[in-house]
């Protein structure tokens, strides 16, 4: 007996080990998409993106989380959303995101904090002369390509001319 308890409790040990450090890693991810989804909740990141991409794999086994994500992805697909699409947009990203903070225990995280998040009035107006600056970029751009190019077959003329040689 004592030699069988010598063998088994550190194969034990170590399955236990695993089981935990397993578990572990599962909730840093979910932590990890949360607090990603909640610094970016009034805009879009890459860093956003990419969380909300594996929602699918990481919350695979919280049926809730998955529901909530269903529902906001096919508000998000409208294509030219009215003000109303856009208000059901972010009423849709606020109970993910509740919902998501339950599934991880923050019983504390309420809709009113997760519908005002923290954003600098500077920052808003730097984000809105980026926009503007690139708006501006484009209109010269267009401005500057002419609007009808020539037939692909004028355009390879002259290749085609060696081609032939």
């Amino acid at each position: 007996m004592d030699i069988l308890a010598i063998i088994l409790a550190p194969l034990i040990a170590v399955w236990v080990g695993q089981l935990i450090h397993t578990r572990e890693e599962k909730r840093n991810d979910k932590l990890s998409i949360f607090k990603t989804l909640m610094a970016t909740r009034n805009g879009w990141t890459m860093e956003s993106v990419k969380a909300l991409n594996i929602i699918e794999i990481v919350f695979s086994d919280d049926k809730n989380v998955l529901i909530s994500w269903k529902d906001y992805y096919d508000k998000l697909c409208v294509q030219n959303p009215t003000p109303a699409d856009l208000k059901k947009i972010e009423i849709a990203q606020g109970r993910l995101l509740e919902t998501i903070a339950k599934s991880l225990g923050y019983k504390k995280v309420t809709w009113e904090t997760i519908q005002n998040p923290y954003l600098p009035t500077g920052m808003q107006q730097d984000a809105e002369m980026e926009r503007e600056f690139k708006r501006c970029q484009l209109a010269w751009v267009k401005q500057q390509v002419p609007q009808q190019s020539p037939p692909i077959s004028q355009m390879n003329q002259p290749i085609k001319e060696k081609i032939d040689k």
